[in-house]
């Protein structure tokens, strides 16, 4: 019994080919994010802008609808209610107050004095604007470090120039789910950040998987030109690709539809992820290697059609 192949044997696509439109894409997509991040900004949660987060929960499931119309009430700004876990338990986010400490105690004594004492208020935070400016900066740096991290780890493991090729298909990544983030207004927070790390991580593996067979095939066909040559490898590598993506979408449409409110932002965040990530990997990192002089033996590496290419390999 066979079993079930989403993309045909001997599939032969061209990606090489293409290279140019989806370098243009891309560039287009990145300077897209750039332009939105300074122009809009992002919707900062209140990890980085500071706050007050209030958890509770109910007898019965809450009514959010009545306890946003009562909260709204107060004139504390923006309330944001989240059901989180059970139908019983609420988020309660409140933006900050002027008016330093005494001021966020007040809003708090009058949200309980609005909600009532039945309700059980299970953990009361406030974020200042010095603990969030830090929270900002440290997730900036744990994202640039795990960049770097990933150019030695395949610097050493490959060359440099696949490691090169890597960080800026990583790179395109980080830079799009800022940028899709900031057109859509989603709330960006800590979550967010552990999103764009995980995002990092799983398009690494991706282009990993496609750069080990790049590497086998150099080191098998070393007079093959090196247009065909890529293009082989990303076909070869392309039904594992496309399965484990797509087994890994069930999982976060399912998170992102079940999940509950809290999570959808951060659930939302790995959908993108793994489609750009998928979609650099093929399309970027391996193209990106044209252009650094990958090293093989008894052929010239650089551009060239894959059309000129298979005319010129030898017959097998």
């Amino acid at each position: 019994m066979r079993g079930l192949r989403l993309i045909p044997a001997g599939i032969d696509l061209s990606f090489i080919p293409k290279r140019v439109a989806f370098f243009a894409f891309s560039a287009t997509l990145v300077a897209a994010s750039v332009g939105l991040f300074t122009i809009k900004g992002l919707n900062y949660g209140i990890d980085f802008q500071g706050g007050i987060m209030i958890e509770v929960r109910t007898d019965q499931a809450a009514d959010i609808g009545a306890m946003r119309s009562s909260l709204l009430e107060l004139g504390l700004g923006e309330v944001a209610l989240q059901e989180f876990g059970a139908p019983t338990d609420v988020l309660i986010r409140i933006q900050k107050q002027e008016g330093g400490d005494k001021a966020q105690q007040t809003a708090v004594t009058a949200v309980k004095t609005v909600l009532g004492s039945k309700i059980d208020y299970r953990r009361t935070e406030f974020v200042g604007p010095k603990v969030s400016e830090e929270l900002f900066w440290d997730g900036v740096l744990a994202v640039t470090l795990a960049i770097l991290a990933i150019l030695v780890y395949i610097w050493f493991r490959f060359e440099w120039q696949f490691g090169l090729g890597a960080v800026v298909a990583l790179t395109h990544d980080v830079i799009s789910t800022v940028g899709i983030f900031s057109l859509l207004g989603l709330e960006f927070n800590l979550s967010t950040v552990a999103a764009v790390l995980t995002i990092a991580g799983y398009s690494i593996n991706d282009t990993v998987v496609v750069y080990d067979r790049v590497r086998e095939n150099l080191r098998k066909f070393k007079t093959r030109p090196l247009p065909l040559l890529l293009n082989d490898s990303i076909n070869q590598t392309l039904s594992r690709t496309v399965i484990t993506s797509l087994t890994t979408l069930l999982a976060l449409l399912a998170l992102f539809f079940l999940g509950g409110a809290v999570i959808r932002d951060f659930s939302f965040a790995m959908i993108w992820g793994v489609v750009i990530g998928t979609y650099s990997s093929i399309c970027l990192a391996v193209p990106l290697l044209l252009y650094l002089n990958v090293a093989q033996r008894g052929s010239v590496a650089g551009g060239g059609s894959v059309e000129e290419a298979a005319a010129a390999e030898p017959a097998p």
